[in-house]
């Protein structure tokens, strides 16, 4: 067995207990459905299981964008990642996204410790296995519809003619059968969208990794978008998607919230809102009248 082969094992995480709590006193990683072992084979098959991934950016001072934390999604499954601004969810994107390697912990995609990867391994793992959709679309401004999609396939060694088809036929699966050979320019902004998707899935990924899909949308554009991935996860893709829009989160079969670098499992990021808005305090601001108490 080869190096690269051990990488196919799944490694054994270690819980506090069944339920995925921590032990007591580890305020530093929030578990969310966290098991014992690897599944069964007969069990739901986890694409994506962080343990105790984090991520420190060096100082001085060094900041930890990201604490420790234990994650798991299962193939097939439909995410919500919920948080503010400046709360770890960009860190959190790119290290899922392979883009970034995380100072501590280990990821494990589809099987793959790739933490011990190399640079190469992780660029063609990433290629093969993650589609992304972006906020600001990415398209190239002077190539076609067809030409932007196809153009994804080039590193995976698919021949050009081959390349043309399959863009074609992910651009009609998005519903843009007529703009074919339109330029983004002339496009509008859910037709760039639709683009981005069908860029996404021209490569079968395993994984829909999308950021913030409907943030430069209209709320009707926005509507028929999470429609589109609706359809998709209902066919069988994974889907994790980053945003701070509760409307979108609430499309996803599960949510998780991150804040302060931290995860918790379900959407809180309206109570923590509520808690910030009501923190309670017994000074009395300048000019604040103070009603006298009843005898």
């Amino acid at each position: 067995m080869t190096e690269d082969d051990a990488t196919m094992i799944l490694p054994t995480v270690n819980a506090a207990d069944a339920g995925g709590r921590p032990a007591d006193g580890d305020d530093t990683a929030v578990f969310a459905r966290v098991a014992d072992a690897p599944p069964a084979a007969e069990g739901p098959h986890a694409l994506i299981e962080l343990d105790g991934v984090g991520m420190t950016y060096p100082g001085p001072p060094p900041v930890e964008a990201l604490k420790p934390v234990q994650l798991r999604i299962d193939d097939g499954e439909y995410v919500a990642i919920v948080g503010p601004s400046g709360s770890g969810k960009s860190t959190l994107l790119n290290l899922l996204g392979l883009l970034d390697t995380p100072t501590a912990g280990t990821y494990w995609l589809d099987g793959h410790d790739t933490s011990k990867m190399k640079e190469s391994h992780r660029t063609q793992l990433r290629a093969d296995k993650i589609g992304f959709i972006f906020q600001a679309f990415h398209l190239m401004a002077h190539r076609t519809a067809t030409e932007n999609v196809a153009m994804s396939l080039v590193y995976q060694g698919v021949p050009r003619r081959k390349r043309r088809q399959i863009a074609r036929e992910k651009l009609e699966l998005v519903g843009l059968s007529h703009r074919l050979d339109a330029l983004p320019t002339t496009l509008s902004g859910g037709e760039r969208q639709r683009v981005a998707i069908a860029r996404a899935l021209a490569a079968e990924p395993s994984l829909l990794l999308c950021d913030e899909p409907t943030g430069n949308l209209d709320s009707k554009t926005a509507d028929a978008i999470m429609a589109t991935l609706d359809e998709l996860h209902d066919e069988g893709l994974t889907i994790l998607i980053i945003t701070h829009d509760h409307e979108v989160a609430d499309r996803a079969q599960r949510a998780v919230t991150i804040r302060d670098g931290r995860l918790r499992e379900g959407n809180h990021l309206y109570e923590d809102r509520e808690h910030e808005d009501r923190t309670p305090t017994d000074r009395v601001e300048p000019g604040t009248l103070v009603m006298p108490k009843a005898d």
